[in-house]
């Protein structure tokens, strides 16, 4: 799988920080898109075993340090025998282009995908859940946020200790248009009435969404943490204070 210069920028400075001092099997739904493909081989770097489940025609996109398994996302009876011995399972699974998906190929992708992942989870005493949602209440992308939310909230109804992810904008390769927003952002952080939604729904980079996962994992939640925009930032600068903390 050839790595994006983005992507060896980000492996270069994982290298460079202390390894955790627990290693964790890890479970992911939709590891071939573009977050999984930029997290895996972080999370390989950083020693944790990553068991991927894929569509049959997807295995030549992974590294070949991953365990790659075979099932559909939208039925957990596929691949409910395969997520032991994992601690934390991270889905990532949803409509390859939500931002033009309609309400119902919403429903039908992302939020079954969801309700299967979820529910085998809560049945098989998954340790750690983690959930790429997206920042809410916002004024666009309604249906999005509105399946995101529901899913947020079968979350909680299954009492999974899980951390869920909240970015608005993810900033990377082929994703950039949005960086000439960032002036427009800062005046609107500095307003009083609009700073707060202006930093709920804020741009963040690819880089700081995968260390806000490798976080995450190395950090596992007991009951319910939402990680939202400022934090998401921020865990690029506190990844290597928690990585040492727990080695002391």
């Amino acid at each position: 799988m050839a790595a994006s210069i983005s992507d060896i920028r980000l492996l270069l400075r994982v290298k460079s920080l202390p390894k955790s001092a627990d290693s964790r099997r890890v479970f992911i739904t939709g590891g071939t898109g573009r977050i999984g493909s930029s997290l895996i081989p972080i999370l390989l770097e950083r020693a944790h075993r990553v068991r991927v489940l894929v569509r049959p025609g997807s295995k030549a996109k992974l590294p070949a340090e991953c365990e790659v398994v075979s099932g559909n996302a939208l039925d957990a009876n596929s691949y409910r025998q395969l997520i032991r011995p994992a601690d934390t399972f991270i889905h990532l699974i949803g409509a390859p282009h939500p931002a033009s998906a309609t309400a119902g190929e919403l429903r039908a992708i992302d939020l079954n995908a969801a309700r299967e992942a979820i529910d085998v989870c809560a049945e098989l005493g998954v340790h750690h859940f983690i959930y790429l949602s997206v920042a809410h209440p916002a004024p666009i992308r309604r249906d999005y946020v509105a399946v995101r939310a529901e899913c947020e909230q079968m979350i909680q109804n299954r009492n999974l200790n899980s951390t869920i992810l909240q970015p608005w904008y993810v900033l990377g390769p082929g994703h950039r248009w949005p960086y000439a927003l960032l002036p427009f952002y800062k005046v609107c952080e500095w307003l009083p009435f609009t700073r707060q939604a202006a930093l709920r729904l804020g741009l963040v980079t690819l880089d700081q969404l995968i260390l806000a996962f490798v976080e995450a994992v190395e950090t596992p939640a007991h009951g319910a943490r939402i990680v939202r925009v400022p934090e998401i930032r921020a865990a690029g600068r506190n990844l290597p204070h928690e990585v040492i903390r727990k080695g002391a």
